[in-house]
């Protein structure tokens, strides 16, 4: 991607101080909010007790369900780590901010909802796994160590001053794989979900994996549990958010499927969210950032991201849906968008971009090389996909699933509503051609604002990744 003018964007922090001061809105300073963003890590919506599956363990997020709202129409722009992140964190989509690759890094100059609560007064800080950068462009305290289940840190945080709010992210690498965490469920009582195959290595992995998403529900009774000794629970907004799909075929990382998109969201605020309540409004990732603002008080129309789009425009591409939270609207996007990067990721061969457009009932989908093959690591190679291709060999329409995953047309287009895991691709069929015509054009108009040049882009993807990166993929080739 090219560099495109930017506004300065290293204004003197007294000066900025004060600009993010006249944007204070009706929320005075002994009001505002302290903010706890929990995130897992490669957690496929579905999989937790509150969400209805039966063989995961998760008392801690079923009783968080039960005291906030749930946002059922919450989806990610990206369903890989690093660009996922970036688009939580900074509100802007990831190819606009250059974090489109994983293993990636925001344009200089770009600014996060570090950068904007920090200026605003704010003690700022992140737990566990980063895979963001770079860091002047996220400038929290760093606190704990990697790996480590350090609650101890998380506590003195909280506690450290209390004449100012704090943000605190917890990035648990719970349920990434290698899943050796957790008390693993009982593989012989699994229910193995429609899209996946259901053999014995299937099994196995999933009681892996269902016993690492136990311990990520620890981890939140924990961090809740320090919240509630300091006395801080009642001016805490904690929000909790699955990140993307699992890592299993079809689980949805590395696809545009419901599954690898749509994200499992709660918000406990006391007072301000109606517990048990739930929201179907459509919303993304980009959206958490100026809804915190909101919250703290700071009109997020107003503020610089340090990075405009194609058409110059400096403000967020999310938007606030802090009146969804408060009860005072129902909705707020009509479309939300999102992209895959194949360039970068461990074991790809070919660039296969991937870009997809939907509104509450449709999904478009753009495979950008149709003549390519989709092939990486983590669900091309390795189990359970070498145990499913054995299984194949005797079920033609399990290797015709397989097939899909390593080839799809250029078009794709379900019906969610009534096709929840997309198996009836519609793009050829004439009675959806005003339904498709409109989605493809939103997605044109969405990739024109983002500076997305479709393969011209893919291909400058490592660009965007750093030299230890780089040169780890030339070695892979």
């Amino acid at each position: 991607m090219s560099n495109r003018a930017r506004l300065p964007c290293s204004l003197p922090f007294a000066l900025l101080f004060a600009l993010v001061t006249l944007n204070a809105g009706p929320v005075s300073a002994a009001e505002r909010p302290n903010f706890l963003l929990i995130i897992a890590d490669d957690l496929n919506w579905r999989d937790l007790g509150y969400e209805g599956n039966k063989d995961v363990v998760t008392p801690n997020l079923d009783k968080l369900r039960t005291e906030g709202m749930k946002l059922s129409g919450m989806y990610t722009p990206a369903p890989t780590c690093s660009p996922c992140r970036h688009a939580l964190y900074t509100g802007l989509y990831s190819m606009r901010s250059g974090a489109y690759p994983n293993h990636t890094r925001a344009y200089d100059g770009t600014k996060s909802v570090f950068t904007h609560l920090k200026a605003n007064g704010y003690r700022v800080a992140l737990q566990g796994k980063t895979h963001i950068g770079p860091p002047a462009s996220f400038p929290y305290e760093y606190i704990g160590k990697k790996g480590d289940d350090d609650f101890d840190a998380s506590k003195n945080f909280i506690t450290a001053d209390g004449t100012k709010p704090w943000l605190l992210v917890f990035a648990s690498n719970d349920p990434h794989s290698p899943w050796t965490r957790g008390n693993k469920a009982d593989l012989a009582k699994i229910s193995v979900p429609p899209y996946l195959h259901d053999n014995q290595v299937t099994r196995t992995l999933l009681a892996d994996y269902y016993g690492e998403i136990n311990k990520l529900d620890w981890q939140v009774g924990r961090l809740l549990k320090v919240l509630e000794e300091a006395g801080q629970s009642d001016n805490t907004l904690v929000m909790f958010v699955s990140e993307q799909g699992s890592s299993f075929p079809y689980g949805g990382k590395w696809s545009l499927y419901d599954n690898g998109i749509r994200v499992s969201g709660l918000v406990r605020w006391p007072g301000k969210v109606k517990p048990g309540s739930s929201s179907t409004a459509l919303m993304q990732y980009v959206d958490v950032p100026p809804t915190f603002l909101a919250a703290a008080g700071i009109d997020p129309a107003k503020i610089d991201v340090g990075c405009p789009d194609a058409n110059g425009k400096t403000g967020f591409d999310g938007r606030s849906f802090l009146d969804v939270l408060t009860g005072k609207r129902d909705s707020l996007r009509d479309y939300i968008y999102a992209q895959h990067t194949t360039v970068g990721i461990n074991g790809y061969k070919e660039p296969y971009p991937i870009r997809a457009v939907r509104d509450a009932r449709y999904k478009y989908i753009r495979n950008l090389a149709p003549g390519n093959t989709y092939e990486i690591g983590g669900i091309h190679k390795g189990e359970p996909i070498e145990s499913w291709k054995a299984d194949a060999a005797t079920r033609p329409e399990l290797q015709a699933r397989i097939d899909w995953l390593f080839k799809r047309p250029g078009e794709e287009l379900y019906d969610v509503q009534n096709d929840e895991y997309e198996t009836k691709n519609l793009a050829g069929d004439p009675a959806m051609a005003a339904i498709k015509t409109r989605l493809s054009a939103e997605l044109d108009a969405w990739m024109a604002q983002q500076g997305d040049k479709g393969m011209e882009t893919e291909k400058k993807a490592p660009s965007r990744q750093g030299d230890k990166r780089q040169a780890k993929d030339r070695d892979a080739q």
